[in-house]
């Protein structure tokens, strides 16, 4: 559960790594350009580790 953060984002993603959905909020405090970035490029790398998982198990 996420009750205790600060902010609240879903990224979803293509196999192109593009996106096709971002949905984000500060809970708390807000969150700067740079922590967004950051976010920004974890979600990139779990969406893509998610669709290696999907590809390798279809």
């Amino acid at each position: 559960e996420d009750a205790n953060i600060d902010t609240d984002m879903n990224f979803v993603m293509n196999e192109e790594n593009n996106f096709i959905e971002i949905q984000g909020t500060a809970e708390g405090n807000p969150f700067s350009e740079v922590e967004l970035q950051s976010m920004i490029e974890l979600a990139k790398k779990g969406c893509q580790e998610l669709i290696d998982l999907q590809k390798k198990h279809s």
